[in-house]
């Protein structure tokens, strides 16, 4: 086990079973302090080389990832992963593609996906989770 966050640090984020796992936007510098040691990118292009394990999704700002399969494995990589390492999850402005990859891992949590986007929203960024078809995605993830 590499360690985890600081609960309290920028962007992390508490599951209902305490993993933490840290959101943020790519527009701000990294914080200080601990990297990442998997980062799941939710980008329309490809992210830039990082010093860490990372995957990247096509997942264009507003909408949806265009390859579902591949963004349900991914997230279930990213929180089987979250148990013992510091993960990530970003995109662009760290709102709408990552409330909503954080809201997912909400519920392979265990947390209902009718309280997902909720949970997010209260616990990482009230504006999480921009558009209706990203809460519909979170309501029909399994």
């Amino acid at each position: 086990m590499s360690g985890s966050w600081d609960e309290h640090g920028m962007g992390v984020l508490r599951l209902p079973s305490g993993r933490l796992v840290r959101g943020r936007s790519l527009l701000r510098p990294l914080p200080d302090g601990l990297q990442p040691d998997f980062a799941l990118y939710l980008l329309g292009h490809r992210p830039p080389q990082v010093a860490w394990e990372s995957r990247w999704l096509r997942w264009h700002d507003l909408w949806l990832p265009t390859d579902r399969a591949g963004t349900v494995d991914a997230l279930h990589e990213a929180w089987d992963r979250a148990a013992s390492e510091r993960v990530e999850v970003a995109c662009l402005g760290g709102q709408g593609r990552t409330g909503t990859a954080l809201a997912c891992l909400a519920v392979l949590d265990g947390l209902p996906a009718a309280d997902a986007v909720a949970y997010v929203r209260a616990h990482y960024n009230r504006r999480a989770v921009e558009t209706p078809w990203q809460r519909r995605f979170v309501a029909q993830f399994t």
